[in-house]
């Protein structure tokens, strides 16, 4: 059901992405995603001025006549927003839950590809495919995008992202725009190898969600800490010097290994904190991309 609280949610997430793309991201989208080239479209009888290399010679040779191949760009793509449900989504220590945030960004990217005139589609993921959403166009099918990102409640909770990206795999038979939206909480080893599959296929794009107390803890006394993908719970003394700087450590090593494993797949990385706004990172994104085209 749609509560007023979800209807609220959903109006602002539309409100302020519908300006972002409108005032600057839509066009940016248009310059670095580009369609799938130029497609055959029919023959047509020779007229002066053709190219010679248009001329189509079998069905010249067939006819006897010259006739030259037409050609049309086609620039329609398909987005697919491939979204990480697992628990531990549910964690954000300022303003917004990671899960939240992730759902705005999709939003934004999905207005920035259907004022393109792109289709977008949706693939939430925990340990078990939670939820697919057929690719199309239109402001509507957005809205339920946007809806179902906020209100979906997933069964699963821990992360299997090499589960996600193999689905996606077998299920677009088109080179696509897969946006990959996880907080990557999990051995970069167990999707490695899937995506440099998944990134020679398709044009995979890796949005990372971290929370500042996911990267340092600060000294707070005793308290109990839950994963809350496995719900395993553990009593901390965060007064420990050693404890703090063995969990900077382990973050240290699984963010060193996760960027071994995006630069070996070719993948580009855009990072998300819940305590500072996403338009400057995706800004930044966009603009390096369009850099490395035109060179």
């Amino acid at each position: 059901m749609l509560t007023q609280e979800l209807i609220r949610k959903i109006r602002r997430i539309e409100i302020r992405t519908r300006r972002l793309v409108n005032t600057s991201f839509a066009g940016e989208y248009h310059a670095i995603f580009k369609g799938r080239g130029i497609e055959f479209d029919e023959v047509r009888p020779y007229q002066p001025g053709d190219e010679v290399r248009t001329i189509d010679w079998n069905v010249t040779a067939r006819t006897g006549e010259l006739f030259v191949k037409r050609y049309i760009e086609e620039r329609e793509l398909t987005v697919m927003l491939l979204v990480d449900a697992s628990a531990s989504g549910q964690f954000g220590t300022s303003n917004r839950f990671k899960r939240e945030i992730a759902a705005e960004l999709a939003a934004v990217l999905a207005f920035s590809a259907i004022s393109n005139n792109d289709k977008v589609g949706l693939l939430i993921f925990t340990d078990q495919i939670e939820l697919f959403i057929t690719p199309r166009k239109g402001k509507r099918h957005v809205l339920r995008l946007i809806r179902d990102l906020l209100a979906f409640e997933p069964q699963g909770r821990r992360t299997n992202l090499k589960l996600g990206l193999e689905t996606l795999n077998h299920m677009l038979k088109r080179r696509s725009i897969i946006f990959l939206l996880s907080d990557f909480l999990t051995p970069p080893d167990s999707y490695r190898s899937i995506l440099q599959v998944s990134n020679r296929r398709h044009d995979v794009i890796a949005i990372t969600l971290t929370d500042p107390r996911e990267q340092e803890f600060p000294n707070v006394g005793l308290i109990a800490i839950e994963d809350a993908e496995t719900g395993d719970i553990q009593l901390v003394d965060t007064g420990n010097r050693k404890w703090r700087a063995e969990f900077k450590e382990r973050v240290t090593e699984l963010h060193t290994a996760r960027e071994r494993v995006f630069r070996k797949a070719k993948v580009d990385r855009i990072d998300i904190t819940t305590d500072s706004d996403y338009v400057i990172p995706l800004t930044n994104f966009f603009e390096q991309r369009a850099r490395r085209m035109r060179r």
